[in-house]
């Protein structure tokens, strides 16, 4: 006769609880992916031209910043081409490290218009480290877009390990003194998940119309200042959760500030694609650049 081992109500119990957290997870992965596709449905990553060339001349490379499940992750570094100048005018020494930014790409994952945007981020004088969380895919339309991105949120330690890596590499290969994160879609939450990883080494967060945590809980852990952009026509990232994230942060004393542009839509400061805003765009850029030149150097 076969014998029936019958579980510990109380193991049981565990059971279901992990089971039905998994599922939790799970169902939220396809929310967030699916309202994604539903913001870019028909858009693609078209270059326009629009991206500013950087203010200074830079100098980029192809850099291995750590390994994550065994393998290497190799993302795309941009920097000022003559560093000591940068710091002098700093008032620090030849040879200073610079503050250095992870810069997070967005659904479509590292392509040509994230490197421009890190070679701009670097024109501004810091060293910019553009991560890639694809495994070194790239997507051309949405629908290839939204398998990279539920991959990537369906093994969160991996992408919190490639993010913290990157940290960790500007701070110790690059010698950066500070360092901020900043994001754009797909990216915007990873920003924060950045600095939810990081909650008391890193120095400054820019969420672009990136996926957002309204826990106190979670929130309450950070220490460095905050910057988001976000679009008051954009359906993917509702304004009730912008706000209850804004109002959340306020109430915890933590320093934030919020820009919601209403006439903007989702990726409005992707100068690809079909979304882009230049007016919100423009002002956001301007903010950035301030947030950085306050809180790195």
């Amino acid at each position: 006769m076969r014998r029936i081992m019958l579980l510990p109500a109380a193991s049981l119990l565990l059971i279901l609880l992990v089971t039905a957290c998994a599922g939790e997870a799970e169902r939220a992965v396809e929310d967030y992916t699916g309202r994604m596709a539903r913001e870019h449905a028909d858009d693609v990553p078209t270059a326009t031209g629009i991206v500013r060339p950087a203010a200074i001349p830079v100098v980029t490379e192809t850099v291995a910043y750590g390994m994550v499940d065994g393998k290497p992750v190799v993302g795309f570094m941009a920097a000022p081409a003559h560093a000591d100048s940068v710091a002098a005018a700093h008032g620090l020494e030849a040879g200073s490290g610079l503050p250095g930014v992870i810069v997070i790409h967005e659904w479509w994952g590292l392509n040509d218009n994230i490197r421009k945007m890190a070679e701009r981020i670097a024109g501004e004088g810091y060293r910019a480290l553009a991560v890639d969380l694809y495994g070194g895919e790239v997507a051309s339309e949405p629908s290839e877009a939204q398998r990279l991105m539920r991959a990537a949120l369906q093994n969160p330690d991996a992408a919190t390990a490639n993010l913290t890596s990157a940290y960790a590499y500007l701070t110790n290969a690059g010698r950066a003194p500070r360092v901020a994160s900043i994001g754009w879609c797909f990216g915007g939450g990873m920003s924060l998940n950045t600095a939810l990883a990081l909650p008391t080494e890193l120095d400054g967060v820019v969420i672009y119309y990136g996926r957002l945590v309204t826990d106190p809980d979670r929130l309450a852990t950070l220490e460095m200042p905050i910057l988001g952009f976000f679009g008051g026509q954009d359906r993917g990232i509702p304004l009730e959760t912008v706000r209850a994230f804004e109002k959340t942060l306020k109430d915890l004393g933590k320093d934030v500030q919020i820009y919601v542009y209403e006439d903007a839509g989702h990726a409005f400061a992707n100068p690809s694609g079909s979304r882009y805003n230049a007016a919100a765009a423009t002002d956001a850029w301007a903010k950035t650049v301030a947030f950085f030149g306050e809180h790195l150097w």
